[in-house]
């Protein structure tokens, strides 16, 4: 339970940063976005969940 709240603050904090130090370019970001399919934002954080589960099963192991 740990690793998580810590793995949750990581995320918060790297999220934040990126927002603190480049608010214009997240915005953008953003909107460019909303022009991306929905499949292929699903697709994406799909693959992005598997490789994060990899990292984590490898890396507790």
């Amino acid at each position: 339970m740990k690793e998580l709240i810590i793995a949750l603050g990581l995320f918060l904090f790297i999220e934040g940063i990126l927002y603190a130090i480049f608010p214009a370019k997240m915005k953008s970001m953003l909107k460019k976005i909303e022009l991306i399919p929905t499949s292929q934002l699903r697709t994406g954080g799909l693959i992005f969940a598997i490789i994060g589960f990899i990292i984590i099963y490898y890396a507790k192991n």
